[in-house]
């Protein structure tokens, strides 16, 4: 029993050690600065010219855009009653995005109330803001509480985005790439909940919609790709 369990110990504490050992190499790797650009109207015309290649003004318009997430959550988000309907297991949350303090919640149809309503909210909260990020984040480069600046960095003008108010983790920060007709097809992060600084993700397969405006079909993160299915635009 005694060998067994050194066994297992040196096993255990060999994990450990190789886990610490690829997170010191990948934090070597991404470690860069958050680069420091022109603010202003520079960045801002380049902002213009992205939400102009991705026809920014028929996402504003569209009634309702449908996906889900993981195969786990999925939404039903009416843009304009600023409410989106959040479905996982036996819960659905009616999510007031502007005013969170109103919105319901359902278990297994029946309408719940207490702590047990408000920590579905809060799931439903938390989940939405990080699930419609990845689904169209390019068109929040212009939100309310965000801040830009142009960057000039290997040849190329660049857009860094920080949001500095709303959402879950305010203060993160995106450095958007985009090709020749200003359509995005990467961007760099520095985020609290990703102890990486720099790190890239993708996005590409741009494809149109029913609302009329296009949305990347893939995006890719450390190789994997972002699981988002089942997208659905009602004009």
């Amino acid at each position: 029993m005694k060998k067994i369990f050194r066994f297992l110990l040196k096993g255990f504490l060999a994990l450990v050690a190789f886990l610490l050992i690829a997170f010191i190499v990948l934090k070597l790797v991404y470690n860069e600065d958050i680069p420091k650009g022109i603010p202003g109207q520079p960045a801002d015309e380049m902002a213009f010219k992205i939400l102009d290649a991705i026809d920014h003004k028929e996402f504003t318009e569209a009634k309702e855009i449908h996906w889900t997430f993981r195969g786990v959550n999925r939404y039903e988000w009416k843009l304009q009653q600023n409410m989106v309907d959040v479905y996982w297991d036996d819960y659905r949350v009616s999510y007031q995005t502007q005013y969170p303090k109103i919105s319901f919640a359902f278990k297994n149809g029946k309408r719940i109330e207490g702590e047990e309503k408000q920590e579905a909210i809060d799931y439903a909260a938390v989940n939405f803001n990080n699930d419609s990020f990845w689904l169209v984040a390019p068109h929040k480069i212009m939100d309310i509480g965000t801040s830009r600046q142009l960057i000039k960095e290997d040849g190329k003008e660049k857009l860094l985005v920080t949001y500095n108010s709303g959402g879950t983790t305010p203060g993160d920060s995106y450095l958007w790439e985009v090709d020749e007709n200003y359509l995005p097809i990467a961007f760099k992060m520095w985020v609290s909940i990703i102890p990486l600084d720099g790190i890239e993700a993708t996005w590409s397969d741009w494809e149109m919609t029913d609302g009329g405006f296009p949305l990347s079909r893939k995006r890719t993160f450390f190789g994997f790709q972002i699981p988002i299915t089942d997208v659905k635009v009602l004009p």
